[in-house]
């Protein structure tokens, strides 16, 4: 009986840059694991393993840290509200965006848009 094992696959190219867009596309909405690994046809579990073997983080990590980027962008480039812009970039609200960007930059949204 032969064992295959996966300890060094990791995702192609192809299949990274097909996971990447649609996470990019629909940053607004909930972004499931199921829904994300979906789009290659793979089990959640086995994804996600992938994922942070190719990239170096889980796809929640990714999605999140996409999320804050197109909202800085937005601060920077419109005059919208900050809970508009949470709200369009896939936060629940304006303090979840807010803690994760506080997280991720060390500053708050609002700083961010004074400084910018």
């Amino acid at each position: 009986m032969t064992i295959i094992t996966f300890n060094n696959r990791s995702l192609t190219s192809t299949q990274l840059q097909q996971v990447l867009e649609y996470i990019n596309t629909h940053l607004d909405r909930d972004l499931s694991l199921v829904q994300i690994a979906g789009e290659i046809d793979f089990s959640p579990t086995y994804f996600a393993s992938l994922f942070k073997r190719t990239t170096g983080m889980s796809p929640h990590r990714y999605v999140i840290g996409q999320r804050v980027e197109r909202a800085k962008l937005m601060l920077a480039k419109t005059d919208l509200a900050i809970a508009n812009i949470a709200l369009q970039v896939g936060f629940s609200s304006q303090s979840h965006l807010t803690q994760q960007f506080k997280r991720l930059t060390g500053m708050t949204p609002k700083q961010i848009r004074f400084i910018i």
